[in-house]
């Protein structure tokens, strides 16, 4: 089993940075693919970033140039540093990663996320 944990959401005003983590844990033999999605007010899921394992990254156009995704392969975790945030960034922040396990199983799962609020 494998279980994301992401940290680091809280409110922030327009302009502000935050930095966001996810920590994978369980029976982890290799870390593929890290995301980070967002769950804005009306409930749709929106891809944000990825990174590979060997750290090509790639953005969703509306995070382009202020959003920098990273991982610490040694720690397994993730990043999403947030600059010039602005209001249509308020969402749940969620992490997704695929991983093989110890078991020899592919998976892809999620975390439970964390709230950001851009408010003034």
């Amino acid at each position: 089993q494998v279980q994301l944990v992401e940290s680091g959401g809280g409110l922030v005003q327009p302009g502000g940075s935050l930095r966001l983590s996810c920590v994978a844990s369980g029976s982890i033999l290799w870390l593929n693919d890290m995301s980070w999605y967002r769950q804005g007010p009306g409930n749709r899921r929106d891809w944000v970033a990825t990174i590979s394992s060997e750290g090509r990254t790639n953005y969703a156009d509306s995070v382009k140039g202020r959003f920098t995704i990273s991982r610490d392969n040694a720690k397994n975790t993730v990043y999403l540093q947030m600059n010039s945030l602005d209001y249509e960034d308020t969402a749940v922040y969620l992490c997704n990663a695929g991983t093989l396990t110890n078991q020899g199983e592919a998976r892809v799962d999620w975390g439970q996320g964390t709230q950001v609020t851009v408010s003034s």
